[in-house]
């Protein structure tokens, strides 16, 4: 299995598949700057590779775009023909900034609210998969909640074959994996408001039982 990374802001995905996953999950990482990505791939170390963002394309089997939402959607309206029976994890969150430290619902202009839970351009594609935007990036080195459980990470999908791809990928990376309903249904990536977001829990990890109440509720 190859995941790729793109987007160097945000290694914590990186890292965490590479230095937890087990039965062989080779990390690909890419970012506008070759050399950035490069510097950060060798502090990461075992075996994650920087590569250009075509590369990362064509050669993973899973692609995580750890980008802004902006860039997320330039990204697969360049790179969707190559996209094509890969699966495509969306961790984006319907989150904006008023000022440092102050998060927001984001806003389209004249639009009302954006909806970040699915990209617009892609989300009815097969493989399309939402994960890995429920918990902040520090949270994404923990591995295990206040109560010893494995810390549930949440994933949503229309396509079952694809998020049950991506939950094994969660799983090796040392997560439980919980789903969160279709990509329509999906609260837990719906930013300040999402109850399972990390916004909503304020910064705190759940275990099984409470992300299945959390997500039934």
């Amino acid at each position: 299995m190859t995941v790729a990374v793109i987007g160097a802001g945000n290694i914590g995905v990186a890292r965490r598949a590479s230095s937890r996953a087990e039965g062989g999950v080779d990390v690909l990482l890419a970012a506008n700057d070759r050399s950035n990505a490069g510097t950060i791939a060798q502090s990461i170390g075992n075996g994650v590779k920087a590569v250009d963002v075509s590369d990362a394309v064509a050669n993973a089997d899973q692609i995580i775009f750890a980008t802004w939402f902006a860039t997320t959607k330039d990204l697969l309206a360049e790179y969707k023909p190559q996209l094509v029976g890969k699966i495509v994890i969306d961790p984006s969150n319907n989150i904006g900034f008023r000022r440092v430290g102050q998060r927001q619902q984001s806003q389209s202009r004249g639009r009302g609210p954006r909806d970040n839970s699915s990209l617009r351009s892609f989300r009815k594609e097969r493989g399309y998969v939402k994960a890995f935007g429920t918990l902040s990036a520090d949270m994404l080195d923990a591995t295990v909640t206040d109560a010893g459980e494995r810390p549930v990470l949440f994933y949503a999908a229309d396509d079952e074959e694809a998020g049950d791809v991506v939950a094994d990928l969660i799983t090796k990376a040392g997560f439980d994996p919980v789903r969160a309903g279709g990509i329509e249904g999906d609260r837990a990536h719906r930013g300040v408001r999402g109850p399972a977001s990390f916004c909503g829990l304020n910064g705190r990890l759940v275990g099984r039982a409470e992300a299945l109440q959390l997500i039934q509720s």
